[in-house]
Parts: structure tokens; C-alpha cells; sequence
């Protein structure tokens, strides 16, 4: 049972000897107790908010799959905390700020990962967007389907949704906020798939490491999803590599954190990015 718990996980071999370990991290500087406490976690009867380091994307899917539910591709999961994410929150104003400076600009944009529109509802009384303005949210095909069943039935004619992000066509701007811990490929790869690259990307609540990048499982209802926590360096060189400048970059300390069944990896920084296309 515990050695199964370790399946895939980077530290594969610290189900030897819990103790062990725990010594070896205090060499470097960490509290013995507190890795024993986070290994001690996977022996709870209470969720945890994360839970294992992986490798990969795939890797923490595989082990998600062994769980009860895998990944945010489930209509019952659409409306978990769909409230809440409709409010504006102190790491929304940054996002703000550059949307309305470039509001004279453009006239739609593309939101990706948009859920259910939450930023749509939340933003859309302070940018004060007409009908006429497009705002374009792709998602996975679950989510998709209860966003157009909720905008069809609130009215809401400016708000629109698709599952490929081919079929956003030519966007002015890129909005991504909470899409990077779930993209399961690097930035560029989505980009690259529009029509042409949009001039403007604004990415919010991308959590970040400055060591090596690891992969946990965040429980979201009764679903286990892949949780991306990347290498900065990577990130902005991926980015930066289809000709984009960081105009901007804001740090969101309140969203920093820490994967309860390895706390000796530390906290991750939660950060968001304005980039214009030279």
C-alpha cells in the first residue's frame, strides 16, 4: 500500500525509511520533523489539497487515474467554487489595469482556460464591455458545455466558448489566468496552434519554482488534476523564444504554496506576466 503511494513520484525511494530521509534533509537545512510530518500526511483520512511530486504532466495523470476521479474534464466539478471565481480578488487588479489600457486596441480577446466565463462575469461591470466586444473562452469539452448552457440561459451574447483553440481565429490579446498550473504542454505549443500569434499576453497565477519543475495533483470536489509548479527560467525563455518582451511582472504572495506530502520542496511563487510581441 505505501510503496503503491510512491508510484511515479520523485522520490521513489524515500518509502524505505521515512526517518531516513528525514535526517538527510535536516543535513541541508530542513526540519526533520516537518518532512516526517509531510510523509505521514499520505496515512491521513483527510484530503489533501496536494498530494505527490511527479516528473511529468502524464506521470501525475497516471497516477490521478488510480484515484477516484482523474483531471477537470468532468461536468461535476464545473460549478466547484463557480461563485467564488466570478468575484474580483486583489491578483485580478494587475490583470485589469493592462486590459483596460488596451481596450482601445482591441475588440475581443481569447481567454484561455476561462472556465465557465468567471472572468467574463467578474471583469465585465469595471471594463465596462459592450455586446459588441468578443470575449472568447476555450476550455475542455465539459466545462465548455456547462458555459454555454449558463451564458445561453443569463443572456449573455458577448460571451462565447470553444473547445479547439484553432477556432478562436486571429485574437489581439491572450488571457490565461490560472491556465498554466493546468496546460498539460509548454506555452508556445497553444500558441503556435492560432492562426497567428496574438500581439499581447496577459498570464495570471502561474505558479512558479526557481529550481526544477515538479507536477502535484490538487484536489478539486472529487477529482485529483495535474497542477503545474514550473521552472521560471523555462517559462519565460518559452515564451520569449515566439518574440515576446516582458513588459510587466507581479508577484501574488497569497497564492504561494506548498505540496503537503513533500513540504521539504518549499513553497512555490505565484506570479503574473504582461508580454508584448515585438
Amino acid at each position: 500500500m505505501i510503496a503503491s503511494l510512491w508510484s511515479g513520484s520523485l522520490w521513489s525511494n524515500h518509502a524505505r525509511s521515512v526517518l531516513k530521509g528525514a535526517a538527510q534533509t535536516a543535513a541541508h537545512g530542513f526540519s526533520p520533523l516537518r518532512l516526517v510530518r509531510g510523509r505521514l500526511t499520505y496515512l491521513s483520512p483527510f484530503p489533501r489539497r496536494f498530494t505527490g511530486a511527479y516528473t511529468s504532466y502524464d506521470a501525475a495523470m497516471a497516477a490521478a487515474r488510480r484515484r477516484t476521479m482523474a483531471g477537470y474534464d468532468h461536468e461535476e466539478i464545473a460549478s466547484v467554487a463557480f461563485a467564488k471565481m466570478c468575484q474580483v480578488t486583489p491578483w485580478d487588479y494587475p490583470v485589469l489595469f493592462w486590459l483596460r489600457s488596451l481596450l482601445p486596441e482591441i475588440a475581443g480577446l481569447v481567454d484561455a482556460g476561462g472556465h465557465m466565463g468567471t472572468k467574463y462575469r467578474a471583469f465585465r461591470p469595471l471594463l465596462q464591455l459592450d455586446a459588441s466586444f468578443r470575449w472568447t473562452v476555450y476550455d475542455l469539452p465539459a466545462i465548455v458545455r456547462a458555459g454555454q448552457g449558463l451564458a445561453e440561459k443569463e443572456g449573455l451574447t458577448g460571451l462565447h466558448f470553444i473547445e479547439r483553440i484553432e477556432d478562436a481565429g486571429a485574437t489581439p490579446l491572450f488571457l490565461g489566468s490560472g491556465l498554466m498550473q493546468y496546460l498539460d504542454m509548454p506555452l508556445s505549443a497553444l500558441l503556435t496552434r492560432l492562426p497567428s500569434l496574438p500581439p499581447h499576453l496577459i498570464l495570471n497565477k502561474v505558479a512558479l519554482r526557481k529550481g526544477e519543475g515538479v507536477v502535484t495533483l490538487e484536489r478539486i470536489g472529487r477529482s485529483y488534476v495535474p497542477y503545474q509548479m514550473r521552472n521560471e527560467a523555462e517559462f519565460i525563455g518559452d515564451i520569449a523564444r515566439l518574440g515576446y518582451i516582458q513588459v510587466d511582472r507581479w508577484s501574488i504572495p497569497s497564492l504561494s504554496h506548498a505540496i503537503d506530502t513533500h513540504p521539504e520542496l518549499g513553497r512555490s511563487e505565484s506570479a503574473g506576466f504582461y508580454f508584448r510581441r515585438g
